[in-house]
């Protein structure tokens, strides 16, 4: 069971913080990996929560194995992003606010394979072609774009 499952046993659907790793990849064509999302049937960018005991490469390198079959050879931190904006209720009630060290991978490897529930599909897509995104993936592309770190 993981962490969050853990805590809401206790707190129910009560807001929570939830810190963890979103990992951005980039094909050769410049094209970002995304996931589409079974809780939400929105397109979101490979992440989640931290467990206890792990840093947040290690949650970077665990979610990108999880949800996308890939490893990278390392991960570069982008940036550190919280508030309101990052605030996010689940369809199933859940409320939290995210705390996310965003990373880009660097020398990926393997297949696009979901290996776990929580993605329907894989797809790369051009950045002037996306998807409807879940709104914490939107912030974080937005942010991205405006930088002009994408």
């Amino acid at each position: 069971m993981s962490y969050i499952s853990n805590l809401r046993k206790h707190i129910g659907h009560e807001p929570l913080i939830n810190i963890g790793a979103t990992v951005i990849v980039m094909s050769d064509k410049n094209e970002i990996l995304l996931n589409l999302r079974s809780d939400t049937n929105t397109w979101g960018i490979i992440g989640g929560g931290m467990e206890l005991g792990e840093s947040l490469e290690e949650t970077a390198a665990r979610e990108l194995m999880e949800e996308a079959g890939l490893k990278a050879e390392h991960f570069e931190l982008i940036d550190l992003l919280s508030g309101k904006k990052l605030y996010f209720k689940y369809p199933n009630g859940d409320e939290t606010y995210t705390v996310i060290a965003l990373y880009r991978a660097v020398g990926v490897s393997g297949e696009l394979k979901i290996n776990d529930g929580e993605s329907r599909r894989l797809q790369y897509f051009s950045l002037d072609n996306l998807p409807v995104l879940e709104s914490r993936a939107k912030y974080v592309i937005d942010i991205l774009l405006k930088q002009n770190l994408l």
